[in-house]
């Protein structure tokens, strides 16, 4: 499992426009990666609008803010146009972002147990080690502690 000073792992995301790319060439300087289940379901559009709320603070100190889910591209940008989304969303079509990352897990609902992305939030400094982890997010003020240990980065 990734811990806190590891490595980021370099891993390949879709774009919004469906294109493969490498995750850490797109971004420049330190980032929050946050992954979340499902694009348009109550808990990730509240985290969504949160760290929306809050992207021109993270903008300030130089922090770029990327969500990531298995949903499609094409998902993403309904989900970005419908609720004017500030935030950066890519695919992890395969599922090998959330392998590498560790979020994807055994979840149980109802009783019943099956495969699932572990609402996680990772801040990546800008010598590409990570920085802070949060497991089992709780979206409710999430957004901004992220963006308070952000602040600490040298």
């Amino acid at each position: 499992m990734i811990s806190e000073g590891d490595a980021a792992p370099d891993v390949v995301v879709e774009d919004s426009d469906g294109n493969s790319v490498k995750l850490l060439a797109t971004v420049s300087g330190p980032f929050v990666l946050y992954f979340y289940p499902k694009d348009d379901t109550p808990g990730c559009t509240r985290e969504a609008l949160d760290f929306t709320d809050l992207a021109d603070d993270f903008a300030t100190i130089g922090v770029a803010v990327v969500g990531i889910s298995k949903d499609p591209a094409k998902k993403h940008a309904s989900f970005i146009k419908k609720h004017n989304l500030g935030v950066r969303l890519v695919t992890d079509a395969d599922g090998s972002v959330c392998e590498a990352y560790g979020v994807w897990v055994e979840k149980s609902l109802y009783g019943r147990k099956y495969m699932g992305i572990e609402r996680a939030t990772f801040l990546v400094d800008a010598d590409r080690k990570i920085a802070g982890i949060w497991r089992k997010v709780k979206v409710a003020g999430h957004a901004q502690q992220v963006l308070d240990a952000a602040r600490t980065l040298k």
